[in-house]
């Protein structure tokens, strides 16, 4: 894959509109799980508060980032996705994105439109440099529902 493909990643709607527009920016001071992830390799950083409703599923989350456009764009991405899911769910669609960056041959249409926007990022496996810009939300979500589950267990 050449600077060409990487351009086209780049200048993918979904992408530059998550990455220009990004979604849930406000730091959420009342969050019941919170977790800070950073790539030592290039920088990027992500900050994530959840908030829970009485019945355990997400009702407000708050993101900020820096770091590259995919960095970026997937943590806006996955701010909006979690939004209603149970803890459950959200491991669910977790592995459901791996699978799709990381994973032998080409993900299926379900897969697919199962992930909504997130689904843009698809592109990322051709570039495995980017994988981890592409992960670190979820990495750094992950480290916040083991917390959360370690706190309240």
């Amino acid at each position: 894959m050449g600077p060409d493909e990487l351009d086209g990643l780049y200048r993918d709607e979904v992408i530059l509109d998550h990455r220009r527009n990004p979604r849930n920016p406000d730091l959420l001071e009342d969050a019941d799980i919170t977790a800070d992830g950073v790539n030592p390799f290039c920088g990027d950083e992500i900050h994530l508060q959840i908030k829970l409703d009485d019945r355990g599923r997400v009702s407000r989350v708050g993101y900020q980032g820096a770091g590259c456009s995919i960095n970026q764009a997937a943590g806006s991405m996955v701010s909006e996705a979690m939004e209603g899911m149970t803890l459950d769910e959200l491991g669910a669609i977790s592995e459901a994105f791996r699978e799709m960056l990381r994973g032998d041959g080409e993900p299926t249409r379900n897969q697919l439109s199962e992930l909504g926007d997130l689904a843009a990022l698809v592109g990322v496996r051709a570039f495995p440099v980017r994988i981890k810009c592409a992960l670190l939300a979820w990495a750094t979500l992950d480290d916040g529902l083991v917390g959360y589950r370690r706190r309240d267990g």
